[in-house]
């Protein structure tokens, strides 16, 4: 391992957090600094719990950055996510919450997320955020996720 990436999580057997609190988020150096692309992670499996009914929630996300100085260390940022399968929140809160604390780790040059979740009370509900302006001449793709339209 490059002896200037300083990780406490990778290579090694992690709980996963009980809480987003708890979460250790974790960067590392961004060797193509110089460089403005794109870098997407999805997570189609999310799962947190409504605070109201203690049901389960569950949503396809997809986080796209414009990294500055860093990149995120991809073993936290799964237990991080991981973490909320626990935790009461809204829809709204998860999904924006997630992007606030990912933006105060990083501070890329751009961001954004969608929250895509699933139908509960026949009801989807997709939430997007976003921070910063993209950079001109950097391409950021649909994130590929259709609305939802159950069986019809």
């Amino acid at each position: 391992m490059d002896p200037d990436i300083h990780t406490t999580q990778l290579g090694k057997a992690v709980e996963i957090p009980q809480s987003p609190e708890e979460a250790v988020l974790e960067r590392v150096p961004n060797p193509h600094a110089d460089t403005n692309y794109v870098a997407r992670f999805v997570a189609p499996e999310f799962t947190s719990i409504c605070p109201v009914t203690g049901q389960p929630d569950f949503a396809h996300l997809v986080i796209d950055y414009v990294p500055d100085q860093w990149l995120f260390e991809s073993k936290s940022l799964k237990l991080f996510l991981t973490s909320f399968r626990n935790h009461g929140a809204f829809h709204e809160d998860c999904t924006v919450g997630i992007g606030k604390r990912l933006v105060d780790l990083l501070e890329p040059r751009w961001f954004r997320i969608g929250g895509y979740w699933y139908p509960r009370g026949g009801i989807p509900i997709d939430v997007f955020w976003q921070h910063g302006t993209l950079p001109e001449g950097v391409w950021a793709p649909d994130q590929g996720v259709a609305p939802y339209r159950g069986r019809g």
